[in-house]
């Protein structure tokens, strides 16, 4: 099949849609488009018009193919792009004592193709790809979570700004067998998961409560996951809080704050959340099921070591490092201070300007030593019940 001269078409022929740029071939000349994807050793564009055309990769220019490169393969782990430059940050914005998305989410069919297994629905802020078909009905029982989520992370007064949107919509893949999620990429143990490269978060259809009934799906609505929300805060995530001296304690901090805030039909409670999420890292959570199981005594490494390792230093022990992550997120958020997450906000603030390490943690630090930060942190969970146990105390 002969390749188009792309570079030809008048530039009024522009790309429509959310991530639009000017594309320059090796011989500069230069074309709006949105990229859709990578076919092969071709990049295929959108044009203004609809049409995707199809131009060979080492026909761009070296920048072009370099972000190309980027947008397939993002840095690995929870490294989303930053995809936000320039978006205000909300720092200033008053804590919200609930989320409530009380809207009826508009389901739009997007594409139901049998033979290719695709079935591809929308709500306002996510694109649902799926392979079986599912009703309107069901994919709206699920996109009220999405959708809830999206809100509490974006009015979350801490610029949770990220994430990529692919023609105006954040990616979700979703499976009917278990196995073909993990053959896609997810956990084996896991009931959900944000992989960087492609921008997606992928999800087993069983983990939203959707199930077989005769030749269609129902959708269980008292079926909770904490999984979901947890995954969806990283998609929405700014790539500088996955840096180090975020990563870790705070990237799945605040992804475990949103994921196990109490939840229930499209309302996250965030005043009342600090008792629940306690209860979570020191118990096995509501309803028995899925805490961190750390008890009321815990032993840490110093908080400097913790704060600064790196992420596969922080896996090797998840429920310690995940439970402890959310416990420390907690206090700089609702202990530390006056209470208000001013200096979580400050260190936020100092990410997003660049810094990282050593150097954004003396924003969090204040003035204060490791040691300092270490006894005031122990005595405010020890007044809350939770005794932390760090070498030499």
């Amino acid at each position: 099949m002969r390749i188009p001269p792309l570079f030809l078409l008048l530039a009024s022929l522009a790309a429509h849609g959310s991530e639009i740029r000017i594309w320059t071939d090796d011989q500069g000349r230069k074309v709006e488009a949105s990229m859709v994807r990578v076919d092969g050793d071709a990049v295929i564009l959108k044009l203004q018009d609809g049409r995707e055309i199809p131009y060979p990769l080492t026909k761009l220019s070296a920048a072009d193919r370099k972000n190309v490169s980027e947008q397939q393969n993002p840095p690995t782990g929870n490294f989303p792009p930053d995809k936000s430059p320039g978006t205000k940050l909300n720092f200033d914005e008053p804590w919200p004592d609930s989320i409530r998305f009380s809207e009826d989410p508009e389901i739009k069919t997007v594409e139901e193709d049998a033979e290719k297994k695709s079935f591809i629905y929308e709500s306002a802020n996510y694109r649902y790809i799926c392979d079986v078909r599912l009703s309107k009905s069901v994919v709206k029982g699920f996109a009220v979570m999405f959708e809830a989520t999206h809100l509490y992370c974006r009015t979350l007064p801490l610029a949770i700004n990220g994430g990529v949107r692919i023609d105006g919509k954040f990616q979700i893949l979703l499976f009917e067998e278990f196995e073909d999620y993990v053959a896609a990429g997810g956990p084996a143990s896991s009931a959900g998961v944000f992989i960087g490269r492609k921008n997606a978060v992928l999800v087993p259809l069983g983990s939203l409560g959707v199930k077989p009934l005769g030749s269609g799906y129902t959708l269980d609505r008292d079926k909770s996951s904490t999984t979901i929300p947890h995954e969806l805060t990283h998609q929405l995530s700014p790539r500088c809080y996955f840096v180090e001296g975020a990563m870790g304690w705070f990237s799945e901090g605040i992804a475990e704050y949103v994921g196990n805030s109490p939840y229930r039909s499209g309302i996250f409670n965030v005043r009342g959340n600090q008792r629940p999420l306690m209860e979570y890292v020191t118990g096995y959570g509501a309803k028995e099921m899925g805490g961190r199981a750390l008890g009321t005594e815990i032993k840490l490494p110093d908080l400097k070591s913790f704060m600064l390792q790196d992420y596969a230093s922080f896996q090797e022990q998840p429920q310690l490092g995940y439970g402890c992550g959310l416990l420390m997120t907690t206090y700089f958020l609702h202990m530390d201070g006056e209470g208000d997450g001013k200096r979580m906000k400050a260190f936020l603030k100092a990410l997003h300007e660049g810094k990282e390490g050593e150097e954004a943690l003396e924003v969090l630090l204040d003035g204060r030593t490791f040691g300092k930060l270490q006894e005031e942190f122990t005595k405010a969970w020890s007044r809350k019940g939770v005794d932390f146990v760090f070498p030499g105390s």
